[in-house]
């Protein structure tokens, strides 16, 4: 399975977007750069995890987020 990640950056900014397990470990790095102001799109394989909840976080200079993902099989 493939999930679309989808998130504007007002300005220039150092970009990373990181995926965790519920336990906090870092599963994968999707983006980390310098990226323009835009909008951005990222494709995530998940075909090499197990069904369950998982997080990304995106941080763009001082903003971070978190959000939830849930991955059934």
């Amino acid at each position: 399975p493939t999930t679309k990640i989808t998130f504007y950056i007002p300005q220039l900014s150092f970009v990373s977007v990181k995926v965790f397990d519920v336990l906090g470990n870092e599963i994968a790095n999707l983006v980390n750069e310098e990226k323009a102001a835009g909008i951005y799109e990222i494709n995530f394989n998940s075909n090499n995890l197990s069904s369950g909840i998982y997080f990304y976080q995106l941080r763009a200079g001082s903003f971070v987020e978190t959000k939830k993902m849930l991955l059934l099989r």
